[in-house]
This record gives C-alpha cells, sequence and structure tokens, in this order.
C-alpha cells in the first residue's frame, strides 16, 4: 500500500511517502532482526490505521494519538481488523489477534514515539505527537512469573510422551515437537533465534558441540549439552539425515514436516509459537487446577524463562546462565533465582514471637 506524503527539501532522508520514510527508519535496525520485526508490525499497523482515516504521518495531532490508544483497547471493526494468526500472505490475514493490553499498548506507542523521534530529527516531520506528553508513573505491580515449575515441567513432558503416533504425518508432528521444546528448554533460546537457525550453526569445537546463534543481543555461542545432542540426532534420524550436522548445512534447524522439498524449508516463529501453545493446550486438558490455568497461559517464552529458573536451581551460576541466556545485564537473571527468596524466607524463621507476658 502506498501512502503519500510531502517530503520536506531539508530531509536527511529519501522518502517521498509514509510508507518509503518507515522503511528509511526501519532500515536502521537491519542487523537486528527480532527488533525489526517487532518495529515493522507496530509501524504496518499504524500506517494501514491511518489509511483508514484518510490521514498521513504529518498529519497526526496529539488527539489522533488518544484516538488510536483507543482503537488499539478495541479495534473496530472487529471483523476488519481481527483474525485468528496467519501468514502476512494469507487472504484471511488482520493486523490484530485482538485487542491489546495497557503493557502492549504503551509498547506500540513506545515504537512509534520512536519512529516519529527519528523522522523529526531527520528533518521529514515537525513534531512528535507521542512525545507530547509522559503518562503517570504507576505503582509497579508484582510480575508474573512465567515459568514453569518442576511439576508443571514434568507434566508437559509427559504430554509430549503421549502425542499421536497413529499416521506418519502424525508422528512427524510429534517428532518435531519433541526437538522444539527439546532446543528451547535446553538451550534457552528465543523463538525468533531457534526459527532462523540452521543445522550448520550447530558446530564442534575442542570435542565440545555449541550453538551459535544470531539473536537480539548479537552473535554468541551456546552450550549443546549431551542430552540435547541426543535430541538433535533423534530428529535428523527421523528427517533421514545423518546423526551429526556438517560445516555450513543450510538445513532449517527446525523445518515443516517431513518431506523432499518441505524440509529445506524452515517455519516462522509464529508457527514456532503456535507448536508451543498447541502442546500446552494439550497438557493443560489432562491437568487440575491451578495447573491447567498456568499451562493455558504458558508460551515458548515461558520456555525460555523456565530454562533460566532450571538451570539456577540446578547450581549454575548466575554468570553462567546470564551467559547462556545472553542477558545484557546479570539482575535479569537474577529474577529467576528462587533460592534467594527460599533463603530470604528460611531465614526470617531464626525471629520469634515476642514472650508473652503473664496472664
Amino acid at each position: 500500500m502506498h501512502f503519500p506524503a510531502t517530503t520536506p527539501q531539508n530531509s536527511l532522508i529519501q522518502a517521498n511517502s509514509d510508507s518509503e520514510a518507515v522503511l528509511a527508519w526501519l532500515a536502521e535496525y537491519a542487523q537486528r532482526p527480532a527488533t525489526l520485526r517487532s518495529y515493522r508490525k507496530e509501524a504496518e499497523r499504524f500506517l494501514l490505521w491511518l489509511a483508514s482515516r484518510g490521514q498521513t504521518l504529518a498529519s497526526i495531532k496529539r488527539g489522533d494519538v488518544h484516538d488510536y490508544r483507543r482503537f488499539l483497547a478495541q479495534p473496530h471493526p472487529a471483523a476488519q481488523w481481527i483474525g485468528p494468526p496467519l501468514p502476512r500472505s494469507h487472504a484471511q490475514w488482520r493486523p490484530f489477534n485482538g485487542p491489546l493490553s495497557e503493557a502492549s499498548i504503551q509498547h506500540a506507542f513506545t515504537i512509534l514515539g520512536g519512529l516519529y523521534s527519528y523522522l523529526n530529527h531527520a528533518g521529514h516531520l515537525a513534531g512528535n505527537p507521542f512525545r507530547l506528553h509522559k503518562p503517570p508513573r504507576e505503582r509497579s505491580q508484582p510480575a508474573l512469573e512465567r515459568f514453569l515449575e518442576r511439576d508443571a515441567w514434568t507434566h508437559v513432558c509427559d504430554t509430549l510422551a503421549q502425542l499421536p503416533d497413529d499416521s506418519a504425518r502424525a508422528i512427524a508432528q510429534r517428532e518435531r515437537a519433541l526437538w522444539v521444546f527439546s532446543l528451547l528448554y535446553m538451550s534457552g533460546a528465543r523463538r525468533s533465534e531457534a526459527s532462523q537457525a540452521v543445522m550448520g550453526d550447530i558446530f564442534e569445537k575442542r570435542g565440545r558441540w555449541w550453538w551459535r546463534v544470531n539473536g537480539k543481543t548479537g552473535v554468541a555461542d551456546i552450550p549443546v549439552s549431551d542430552a540435547l545432542l541426543a535430541a538433535l540426532q533423534r530428529y535428523r534420524q527421523h528427517l533421514g539425515l545423518p546423526a551429526l550436522p556438517t560445516p555450513g548445512e543450510t538445513t532449517p534447524l527446525i523445518g515443516k514436516l517431513a518431506g523432499s522439498q518441505a524440509m529445506q524449508q524452515g517455519i516462522s516463529d509464529k508457527a514456532l509459537y503456535l507448536i508451543v501453545k498447541e502442546v500446552m493446550q494439550r497438557a493443560a486438558e489432562r491437568a487440575e487446577e491451578p495447573l491447567r490455568s498456568t499451562l493455558q497461559q504458558a508460551s515458548t517464552h515461558w520456555l525460555r524463562h523456565t530454562a533460566a529458573s532450571h538451570q539456577l536451581d540446578a547450581g549454575l551460576s548466575l554468570l553462567m546462565v546470564s551467559q547462556n541466556l545472553r542477558h545484557r545485564s546479570i539482575q535479569t537473571t537474577r529474577r529467576y533465582l528462587h533460592s534467594e527468596d527460599d533463603a530470604r524466607h528460611d531465614a526470617m524463621q531464626q525471629l520469634g514471637l515476642i514472650p508473652p507476658g503473664k496472664a
């Protein structure tokens, strides 16, 4: 879709439309694929909304920003804007899967504020209506612990072991699901990192196997344990491949269901998300409350958090786990160190009651 715009003569970017201006901004994030996808999604939603109102980036005033906030909280008309998760190329694709939460709306506004700031500094736009008012700081609420306790993880593993195997397609789905959960849990990788990887990214160095990940914080090597290597070998055997990857191998690390051509096609991070959600839903159906509610909420990112928590529980140091998950700050990793909370609680038991006086 083409969004017309008037380009100021002193603009530092070459853009003859809103679409071209947004593309110039997105090009700044070409080396950060996960960020690029997130920014592109929010920019596209905003441009589509502007087009539905006959507006351009330059025409937006503060009142329009308020309108957009209300729209994100309840996209209308729903049939035009809301639909199931589908590939962007699908005829029934819609920009939203449902209304956005307040946190997601704030995330979208942060991104759009960055877009306007960039275009403003480039001399392409005269101002930034997203930055005119800073919302009052709300009292922080305890974050939901998005990880699986040991009993919950055991239940998920039992569910994986009982996936259907009554047809060739069911077997292919089961083997891929087993590999997906093994990979995400034992590596702590983000779903975007896993969906983009190829078999050749896993390599041997000094008798040990590593996975070279190109992720949010750059390139890093993640240890491949013997258990993860065994899971990889099982998946490769299912695909009819040699047991171990070869240098430069371009077979997707997680591919579409086995087949002569499909095997060479990787899945999208959205498809990876849906694989995990389907298994979590199966696990939820086999569980009682409160475990059922927990599993219904669980997603790919929960596996990353679970990996961090379980690594720390197993005795790995904060530094090691932080390196494995590629956190920018070790304080991010510390959130998953539940043993510190347990120790704090145990220490408080040393304080006794004040001795009661005489009756």
